[in-house]
């Protein structure tokens, strides 16, 4: 043990004698175990500690699969979660409902997203409370209406209250009812990402289909309750069918993070291969700068040698300097990680992990960064430790020369490093191209309307308010009609659920004339005729509904150029009759009067074309989509599309004063963003920004640290052949032939690594095209990644190469 302490004390004293060399190894460790730390952070709570319920790895979310592999959710009535509870797969279950409440005291309504809850949830999910308690079953009996409790999200609490530990017993009045504060959930509690959670009334209503969660019994598999369930379910379809989707299905049971890994899991994994390889290149940087340092050295270790130092000790030596090193380099780049990690998270798109997940710097990360730190100090340390242990002792002693043992052998190691180096190299920033390039041309994609100055206003109707088909549809318009009169306000138009990029219901649509057999699937929105001219849709063939048309809930449905082409191949669709699916669950969704005793199906005469715009995201093809009034169906849920001649956002309060002029408690919807970052919130957008970002940064370090280790095996090389260099010029050899010698003496080595990491950005184009719309393969993209790697090696090489070219003669041949 004495000699470890004394081997540290002189590793330490090594090192600071060093102190570029230090700072140098430390920081390009730092690097890469700090990128490597923080994706590691993310990766930790997303997929290993995703979760603080109780048995979350049963909980298992209930999905319906249609004939084209396609998940559609469902609604169960009171009755049929009872019979589901049943089920001998079944170990609990709890329903559950969404809706917005208000919050008063201010001069317009606060938005708060409630989440409805059966009084066993609280239960089911296993957590505490952070404060007070949660929901119960005394609050809320079957078939009687729940106590005015409420338990408040961590989040609201803070927000709202302040974080007032003293908050439980007091009262908050959300729509005109008093509710009195039982609890504060605990910080990971974040089902729904709801602000308040209330007890749900269970009562039989046949209209009203509550979505469901089930855990499952210990043993039982995903397989056997998919088959389980299959029968109950579709009995359940024959019973409400307005709660389940038409058609055939199966039954397919996934757990809470299943979705989750499907959208981030191969990022993720992506991201993690990215940074060790970055790790890699800092590790390779580290072991040639202590051979480099190795050649000062020599004579040290020759005496040491001859004095009987045996050679596992100078091992030791070197592998404690090696991991005093690594550990001073996870130290800093655990603060790197602490300071980037926010910034990745943020990254992250919205809705691709469990906001559940705890990602910071905990015990079990810190424990990660401490092994890997442990490892690389190893890895990059043996090598050299090697070598450098082995001295050339009567060739050192008679001569001091600065040659390490084995120097060919030597040399060609160094070269494969940094051919390695520049491989890697290369192949990130080949990645990191093909991201961005993917991304821009995403962000150039063709919209086919314009985001510019619009937003999206949500207006959620309160429960058992404007109940009937009247009542509804004058109030919309009402509320319409006072946004249009906001000074600032170009247009205003409703959009029930037509906000671009991504709109539409997914639907099958039938055209008299045709056979009823063929599935022609679409997209269906709702909205008002003001909303083309405010997204500046272009009209093809015929016309857009008049307002009158609108009041009147006219049977008239406008397409768009893909569903013509597609659905009328053969000439003029105008004129021609289109039934698409309506169906009415009062007071949910309220159908216009003269739709009411036709059926779901009533028929609806095409009167325009427009061209087309993004509805299914901005990668995929566009879909056929058909536009019909909103008062033909109207939900207790819109929006409406404000097109301003000023940011649109700088609106809101005073359009909030006017929605309030109507109706005292009428909130907006508490997320309301302008169009532009409504596609900034798109999936496809999100990942996009991630990987280039990330990539980008980390092609970045990996260039730096290239950068450095070639510099470091230049500075290695000319250290190596001083005296060499002395005598040629002592010869008459000019300095351009020096610098011709260094140059040469890495071509070999840089590339090689150009070519290897060609070879390796061709090979990888499938894994690339998975998360990039650009190509590895993209000449200009290879050739630009080459050639920007190659000047920042010349001018790595440059300085060493011209320190040699400027060697004293005399002072060279001293060495000798």
């Amino acid at each position: 043990m004495r000699a470890v302490f004394q081997d540290l004390r002189y590793a330490l004293r090594q090192l600071q004698k060093s102190p570029g060399f230090t700072f140098t190894a430390i920081v390009s460790l730092a690097l890469g175990i700090g990128a490597t730390t923080a994706v590691f952070s993310v990766i930790y709570g997303i997929l290993m500690d995703p979760y603080p319920y109780a048995n979350s790895d049963r909980m298992m979310h209930v999905n319906l699969l249609n004939s084209a592999g396609q998940r559609n959710g469902f609604g169960v009535t009171a009755g049929q979660w009872q019979e589901l509870r049943k089920s001998p797969v079944i170990e609990d279950s709890f329903i559950s409902d969404g809706w917005s409440l208000t919050v008063t005291g201010k001069d317009v309504p606060e938005d708060v997203e409630a989440g409805f809850f059966s009084s066993n949830s609280f239960n089911f999910f296993g957590v505490p409370a952070y404060l007070g308690r949660g929901l119960q079953p005394s609050d809320a009996m079957d078939g009687q209406d729940p106590q005015p409790v409420v338990v408040l999200s961590y989040k609201f609490w803070r927000r709202y209250y302040n974080g007032d530990p003293t908050v439980v017993g007091k009262t908050i009045q959300m729509v005109r009812k008093n509710y009195t504060i039982v609890g504060v959930a605990a910080p990971r509690f974040t089902w729904a990402d709801s602000d308040v959670y209330v007890p749900l009334k269970v009562a039989q209503d046949p209209n009203h289909g509550f979505d469901v969660e089930v855990r499952l019994r210990p043993g039982v598999t995903k397989a056997a309750a998919d088959a389980a369930l299959l029968p109950l379910l579709m009995q359940f379809q024959k019973e409400s069918p307005n709660h389940f989707p038409q058609g055939s299905f199966k039954v397919q049971v996934l757990g809470l993070n299943d979705e989750f890994l499907e959208q981030l899991g191969g990022t993720l994994t992506l991201l993690f291969c990215a940074v060790a390889l970055l790790l890699a290149i800092g590790c390779g940087n580290v072991s040639i700068l202590l051979l480099a340092r190795g050649t000062a050295r020599q004579h040290e270790f020759a005496i040491r040698s001859a004095i009987g130092a045996t050679r596992r000790r100078m091992i030791g030596q070197l592998l404690n300097e090696s991991l005093l090193l690594s550990l001073s380099g996870a130290a800093l780049g655990v603060g790197f990680a602490y300071a980037s990690l926010a910034k990745i998270v943020a990254w992250l798109p919205e809705n691709s992990y469990p906001h559940e997940a705890a990602i910071h710097i905990n015990v079990a990360v810190l424990c990660f960064s401490v092994g890997v730190a442990i490892f690389t100090g190893v890895l990059f340390g043996l090598w050299p430790a090697l070598q450098i242990s082995k001295p050339d002792v009567s060739q050192v002693m008679q001569s001091g020369t600065r040659k390490v043992a084995g120097s060919v052998r030597g040399r060609r190691t160094l070269h494969a490093l940094i051919a390695g180096q520049i491989a890697l190299t290369l192949l990130m920033l080949a990645g990191a191209g093909a991201a961005l390039e993917g991304f821009l041309k995403m962000m150039n994609t063709k919209l086919g309307y314009d985001p510019h100055n619009i937003m999206s206003v949500g207006i959620p109707v309160h429960e058992n308010t404007f109940k009937t088909w009247a009542e509804r549809s004058t109030y919309f318009e009402q509320l319409r009609a006072k946004v249009a009169a906001v000074p600032g306000v170009e247009i205003a138009g409703i959009s029930t659920n037509a906000t671009p990029p991504s709109n539409g219901n997914q639907t099958k649509f039938e055209i008299l004339g045709k056979p009823s057999t063929e599935e022609r699937p679409g997209r269906l929105n709702f909205v008002s005729p003001e909303y083309f001219p405010a997204l500046k849709v272009g009209l093809e063939q015929g016309r857009i509904w008049n307002s009158d048309e609108n009041r009147n809930a006219a049977h008239v449905i406008v397409i768009n150029q893909t569903f013509a082409k597609k659905y009328f191949p053969e000439g003029n669709p105008l004129g021609h009759f289109v039934k698409a699916p309506m169906t009415s669950s009062p007071p949910f969704n309220l159908l216009a009067p003269n739709l009411e005793g036709v059926g779901a199906n009533q028929s609806l005469q095409v009167i325009g074309v427009i061209e087309d715009k993004r509805d299914d995201g901005l990668r995929r093809p566009i879909l056929p989509e058909a536009f019909i009034p909103y008062t033909l169906s109207m939900r207790m849920w819109t929006q409406i599309l404000v097109k301003s001649n000023v940011p649109p956002t700088t609106l809101l309060h005073a359009i909030q004063l006017q929605i309030v002029s109507v109706n005292a408690d009428q909130q907006i919807a508490g997320s309301n963003e302008d169009l532009e970052h409504w596609i900034m919130h798109e999936p496809e957008y999100e990942q996009g920004n991630l990987i280039s970002w990330l990539f980008g940064s980390f092609a970045v370090l990996a260039l730096s640290l290239a950068a450095v280790g070639l510099y470091s095996v230049v500075s290695y090389s000319v250290a190596q052949r001083t005296n060499e260099f002395g005598i040629r010029m002592a010869l008459g050899a000019q300095r351009g032939h020096v610098l011709h010698i260094v140059f040469t003496s890495i071509l070999a080595a840089v590339g090689g690594g150009v070519m290897v990491g060609l070879v390796l950005a061709l090979a990888m184009n499938k894994v690339v095209a998975q998360w990039a719309e650009g190509s590895s393969r993209d000449p200009l993209l290879l050739a630009g990644a080459t050639v920007l790697l190659g000047a920042v090696a010349a001018l790595a090489c440059l300085i060493p190469a011209r320190r040699a070219s400027r060697v004293d003669p005399m002072e060279a041949l001293r060495y000798e």
